[in-house]
Order: C-alpha cells, then sequence, then structure tokens
C-alpha cells in the first residue's frame, strides 16, 4: 500500500501541480497558483530525488499545457472539422512536445543545479525557469504563452512590470513559491525566511510604482469606436455571404464617422482580399476622411511576397503593418506537403499566410502615431515593447472565434493588458466576436464588450508619449539576472561535489 501511494505521488503529484498552474492566469486570477504550482514541481524533484527528473518534469508540463492550452482542440475539432479523436491527438501532440521543454528543465536542475547536500537551489531553479520560458518566445518560432508573470497584471507587483517586464514578474512569482518550499525543508530556516521577507517587501513596493506616470498625456482625448460584428466562422470565407458581410459592416459604420476620431474593424475583418474589394474600401475611406477619422481594419493583402495577413489605416490615416509572427497551423502550415488536405483546418485561406520580410511598420491615425499588432503578434513581450517605440497609442486586432467559449481568448485579452500596462500606452482591442476593449495606459479595462454578440464599443482614448525602462532595455536585465543566479547555483554545484570527492 505504501510503495502504491509513493508511486501515485511520484507521478500524480508533478501532472496535479502542472494543472495547477493555469489558474494563476486568465479568466481564474488566482495569482498565488503560479508560487504554488512551481514550488510544487520544485518540491516533487527533492522527494524523489534524482529519480527520472525528466519524467517529473515532463508530466508537470503536460498538466500544465493540457489544461491551459486545451484551447487548441476547439479550432481543430470545431472549425478544422476533424473527427474528435483525431483532434485529441494533435491536440495531445502540441501540449506534451511543449511538455519536453519542462522535462529538460527538471534534467538540468536535478544534474547540475542541484547542491549535493540536498538542499534546495532556489535562486538556480527559479533563473532557470526564466530562461525556459524566454526559451519558449523564439524555439521553433515561439509559444509565448502561459508565462507566469502574467499572473501578477492585476496585483500591487503590477507597478514593476514597466520595469522588468513579464520575464521580471515570471522570476518574483517563482521565487515565492521556491522559496517557500525551501522553507519547509530546510533545517536552517532564519535565512530563508530573511529572504521570503525580502521577496514579500519588493512585491509591495510594486504599489508604490504603480503610481509612477512613465509616459505623459498628448493632444486631447480620442473619441473611437471598435465595431464587433460576431460573424461565424462557418460563412466568414463562403462567397455566398460575402455581399451580406460587407453590407453589414457599411450599416454599422457609417454613422460612425460623423462623430468618432477612429473606427477600428477586427482582424481580417472583410472575406475578401484587399484588391477585391478596393472599391468598397476606398468608399469607406472617403467616407471617413470626409469626417478627418480614421478607419483601421484588418484585410488579407497579396504582395510581391505572397499573401499576408495585414492591418491597414485609411481616411484620416495612413500606413500597413503585415504580419511578421505567424501562427503554425493557423497561418502557415508546416511540412506543408504532407499535412495540407489532411483536415479541412489546413485548406482554408488563411492557412498560406506569408511572413512579411519588411520592418516593422507602424501606423498613422490623426497625427498620432499607432503601434499595430495583429493578433498572436500582442502575446511576444519584446516585439511589443520595441515595436511601441515612438507611437502614441497601441492597436491590436484578432479573432478568437478559433477558440469559442474556451479560456483562449480570456488569456489573449489579459497579454494584450499587459503590453499597455508595460509601455504604458493605452490600447484598442477589436475583435470578431470577443473581447474587444478599450484599455488605458495602466493595463485596465476601460470598457468591453460582451462575447458572441453583434456590437460596437464606443469611448474616449488618450494618447501618450514617452517611454518605460522595458521599452528601453527590453527583456535582458531579467535574462541576465536569470542566467547570474543560474551560474551560481552551477559554481556551488561544481565546487560542492568537488569537495565531496
Amino acid at each position: 500500500m505504501g510503495r502504491a501511494l509513493s508511486e501515485l505521488m511520484r507521478y500524480g503529484l508533478p501532472l496535479t501541480s502542472g494543472a495547477l498552474f493555469p489558474l494563476g492566469l486568465a479568466p481564474f486570477d488566482i495569482w498565488i497558483a503560479i508560487s504554488a504550482s512551481s514550488g510544487l514541481l520544485l518540491l516533487t524533484l527533492h522527494l524523489f530525488q534524482s529519480r527520472s527528473s525528466f519524467l517529473t518534469g515532463w508530466l508537470y508540463g503536460a498538466g500544465l499545457f493540457l489544461t491551459g492550452a486545451s484551447w487548441v482542440y476547439v479550432s481543430i475539432k470545431v472549425y478544422g472539422h476533424a473527427p474528435a479523436p483525431l483532434a485529441a491527438l494533435l491536440t495531445a501532440v502540441f501540449c506534451l512536445g511543449q511538455a519536453t521543454l519542462f522535462g529538460v528543465l527538471s534534467s538540468y536542475y536535478t544534474r547540475w543545479l542541484k547542491p549535493e547536500d540536498g538542499s534546495v537551489s532556489v535562486w538556480g531553479f527559479t533563473g532557470l525557469w526564466v530562461l525556459f520560458e524566454w526559451l519558449r518566445s523564439w524555439l521553433l518560432t515561439g509559444f509565448p504563452w502561459l508565462y507566469g508573470g502574467y499572473a501578477a497584471l492585476d496585483t500591487s507587483m503590477a507597478g514593476w512590470a514597466p520595469l522588468i517586464g513579464v520575464f521580471g514578474l515570471s522570476f518574483w512569482l517563482v521565487a515565492l513559491g521556491t522559496t517557500g518550499i525551501a522553507l519547509a525543508l530546510s533545517k536552517q530556516r532564519a535565512p530563508l525566511a530573511l529572504q521570503l521577507t525580502v521577496i514579500a517587501i519588493v512585491g509591495v513596493t510594486g504599489e508604490w510604482l504603480g503610481r509612477w506616470s512613465w509616459t505623459q498625456p498628448v493632444g486631447e482625448p480620442l473619441a473611437v469606436a471598435l465595431y464587433q460584428p460576431n460573424i461565424p466562422l462557418q460563412q466568414k470565407w463562403d462567397r455566398r455571404y460575402r455581399r451580406q458581410i460587407l453590407a453589414r459592416y457599411e450599416e454599422a459604420t457609417d454613422p460612425l464617422y460623423a462623430s468618432h476620431d477612429v473606427v477600428l474593424w477586427p482582424e481580417s475583418a472583410l472575406p475578401a482580399l484587399r484588391s477585391q474589394v478596393a472599391d468598397y474600401l476606398g468608399e469607406a475611406a472617403s467616407q471617413a476622411r470626409r469626417h478627418d477619422t480614421a478607419l483601421i481594419t484588418g484585410i488579407a493583402v497579396r504582395g510581391d511576397q505572397g499573401l499576408h495577413n495585414s492591418i491597414v489605416s485609411m481616411g484620416h490615416g495612413d500606413g500597413i503593418h503585415h504580419k511578421q509572427k505567424l501562427v503554425p497551423f493557423g497561418e502557415y502550415v508546416p511540412l506543408e506537403h504532407w499535412l495540407r488536405g489532411l483536415i479541412a483546418f489546413f485548406d482554408l485561406p488563411m492557412s498560406s499566410f506569408t511572413k512579411s520580410n519588411r520592418e516593422y511598420s507602424q501606423l498613422s491615425a490623426g497625427a498620432t502615431r499607432v503601434a499595430p499588432f495583429i493578433c498572436y503578434e500582442v502575446v511576444y513581450p519584446d516585439f511589443v515593447t520595441d515595436g511601441a517605440k515612438g507611437s502614441n497609442w497601441l492597436v491590436t486586432v484578432s479573432n478568437d472565434s478559433w477558440f469559442g467559449d474556451s479560456i483562449g481568448p480570456l488569456q489573449h485579452l489579459q497579454m494584450a493588458r499587459f503590453g499597455a500596462l508595460a509601455t504604458a500606452r493605452p490600447m484598442l482591442r477589436g475583435t470578431n466576436n470577443g473581447v474587444s476593449a478599450i484599455i488605458d495606459h495602466k493595463g485596465q479595462l476601460i470598457q468591453t464588450s460582451p462575447q458572441f454578440v453583434e456590437t460596437t464599443l464606443r469611448g474616449e482614448l488618450q494618447p501618450r508619449a514617452g517611454s518605460t525602462p522595458i521599452m528601453i532595455t527590453g527583456s535582458w536585465p531579467a535574462l541576465l539576472l536569470a542566467a547570474f543566479v543560474v551560474m551560481g547555483a552551477l559554481w556551488r554545484h561544481t565546487k560542492s561535489r568537488q569537495v565531496t570527492v
């Protein structure tokens, strides 16, 4: 019985601990779950010593991604029309593949950072965690999702976001959890208690930092309107509905020009290429120009390099940005020769987009500069802080219809809010079926639309100028700190082994 219970804990504890992690993020927002989850992984690695540390970490990652990224199944099954077993298999392959990174993290910690005396390397584990989060931002095009630091968005720690970004906040939250575990395991508790106290004090100071204004208002507030059409994906690219969809946009938007400075449509708003609706867009731009209104919309564009997912500003605005961060299996198909035609999901028009090789382009809206981000782009921390330079406000367009009523769209909204907070700039978020939002420079929701309804969101946006520290340094301070503590733990581990030998 005792052996069976031990084996159950050995495999069940890391799996359950990983599944706990997403509770710290939207829509649950129990921020302490991030600290508890990461701390429990460290505890498991110490309870079972070096036995199967890769498996321990992999099980933890499996629990984390199978719960936190479960929305992948919705897009493949519901909108890709894949049989349920195939959709489940593809989702599992994706999530379990991501989980291998936690297996590598755990193996490296156990082999190279764990002290020989059986104590806990709090900083070594924490630094390694942050470096692996960063690794996920670019490895195999990147999956910058489910970062622990986002949990701090609505806490006193949020004030640190413009200085240390999401990776710095991940460092703090994981250090809180791992120090708590170390305190419970250690016989010499006084140093760790002091360490935990310092970590807590750092968290509290975020409340004071949150009152600091990194950017300043510039010009008058803009009257903005965001049209959320709530068009079913089954109709979006069906030619039979094109005329009806264009009429809906015209009917909803024409009354807005006279009383708004900016009108926003969502990602790939119109069910056609820009060249196929040139006359329609020309008339809309003329209407907007007559009223000194900028019309900003997502639109598919055929260029010299191929098909682009783009966003353009027209009327009393100008500029075009082609998406640079494409979604694998959503906007392009890796191993296309073998996979295209396997399920309908890989044959949709938007699954053949081409990454732009142009430099990042900002838009203009009246006298203001706008930093645009299309859907997935807004979840790349450094891409957002770098793209925001010189802008007065941010705009992101998305079509989260792919993920239905899962937690995916709410996680996406949380990450967009963090981008506004980190850059100290307001943001407009226009979506097809929600959540559309007006977000202030503190990352707070000023107005939001309900999901799955057709509606127009109206409000004001105050342009701002200036830079936050994270816009100047990027994530490097947090990453260098993580690397420094990992090297320190490695040196300590190597030295202790030499002494033992």
